[in-house]
């Protein structure tokens, strides 16, 4: 499972990555998880809010800080 946080290092897209790896780690999911800042790379996603967060090529949050409980959601673990 591949899981990128777009967003260029604001406070609130630190916190989607934090919130993100907690999620990973709590669910025992083996997950990647990538930061990407560059304005670009995020462009080219299709993105044009941040903080985004995209689970296996598939867009699920823009524009906001995602719950522990949407994360774990996506990744297939509702626990």
């Amino acid at each position: 499972m591949e899981i990128k946080v777009l967003g260029p290092g604001c406070p609130k897209c630190k916190q989607a990555e934090k919130v993100v790896r907690e999620a990973v780690a709590e669910s025992g999911v083996t997950a990647d998880v990538e930061k990407v800042t560059d304005v670009m790379k995020i462009a080219g996603y299709g993105v044009f809010g941040t903080p985004a967060v995209i689970v296996d090529g598939q867009v699920k949050c823009v524009g906001k800080i995602p719950s522990k409980a949407d994360v774990k959601a996506w990744i297939g673990k509702t626990s």
